[in-house]
């Protein structure tokens, strides 16, 4: 398959799983295509921002597999720096959404990771939330999720993540727990072979034949691909829920000043207006008959 080939069979934004025969190792691919430039599109980043930010939304789909229930997970980079914060969500349908936080005056300049935190939360639709924290020793998002994997879930594993402000692409391998492997050496042997990757090649190779080139000498299986797409979970009635928390005064002197409340949703852009009688019918104790 030529590279030209290979590019166009990977334009579809995808999750997809492999594992070695005889080893206790598994792996992962994602491509985002249109739902990483769905996020560009809708807001006006830096492209420092832009790049991390797709490594991040890289890194959430990889993690989008291990949501085995209806529910979401969420990954925050927390920094003190000029950008505050980098998040990407997923849902277990494969639905994802980006967005960034930082000063308007950002120069465009090498993002510091320097005491910075990665936040993971899961948050099942029914059941009780989950939230891990681990530090950014490494540098950068990847060094973060093997330090999260090794700290709060005793998996060593290993995430190779790409963007170049167009696509975004993310590799991983992990050691899974109690089972028996008749390959002692397999780890590293796998892990140095990905340490090979090139950025163009994990963005524009097709699946295939980037596992092919890396391990055309081992048992691998590789499984049938689950689809991804850019997705906002907002709607009126949630931010209709959102003013709600600001209370009722607040919301009258707005309306008093401009006529109607106008909100936009930070992920997507979306607009929403709210006149007074919605905004009266978000307080029916105050109007009870």
């Amino acid at each position: 398959m030529s590279q030209a080939q290979s590019s166009s069979a990977n334009s579809a934004d995808q999750l997809q799983r492999f594992s070695f025969d005889n080893t206790d190792i598994r792996g992962e691919i994602t491509h985002l295509n249109a739902s990483y430039r769905a996020v560009m599109t809708r807001h006006q980043y830096p492209k420092v921002i832009a790049v991390e930010l797709g490594q991040l939304m890289a890194a959430t789909a990889l993690l989008s597999a291990s949501l085995k229930f209806a529910g979401r997970l969420t990954l925050q980079v927390r920094l003190p720096g000029n950008v505050s914060l980098l998040q990407a969500e997923t849902s277990d349908k494969g639905e994802l959404r980006a967005i960034a936080r930082y000063d308007a005056g950002l120069a465009e300049q090498e993002l510091s990771f320097d005491n910075g935190q990665l936040v993971i939360t899961i948050e099942p639709e029914q059941g009780q939330k989950y939230q891990g924290i681990t530090a950014i020793d490494g540098g950068n998002i990847a060094a973060a999720m093997e330090n999260y994997f090794e700290q709060s879930e005793q998996l060593a594993s290993r995430f190779w993540l790409e963007c170049d402000g167009d696509n975004a692409a993310g590799f991983m391998l992990q050691k899974m727990p109690a089972m028996d492997s008749s390959d002692a050496d397999a780890w590293n042997r796998l892990t140095q072979l990905a340490d090979t990757i090139k950025p163009e090649e994990l963005l524009l190779l097709n699946n295939e034949v980037l596992l092919h080139r890396l391990y055309h000498d081992e048992a691998i299986r590789i499984y049938q691909p689950s689809e991804l797409k850019f997705f906002c979970t907002c709607s009126k009635a949630r931010l209709a829920t959102a003013l709600t928390q600001l209370g009722y005064d607040e919301l009258d002197d707005i309306l008093k000043q401009s006529g109607k409340i106008d909100v936009s949703c930070e992920f997507c852009q979306q607009h929403y207006s709210f006149d007074r009688p919605q905004v009266d019918a978000l307080f029916p104790q105050r109007n009870p008959h």
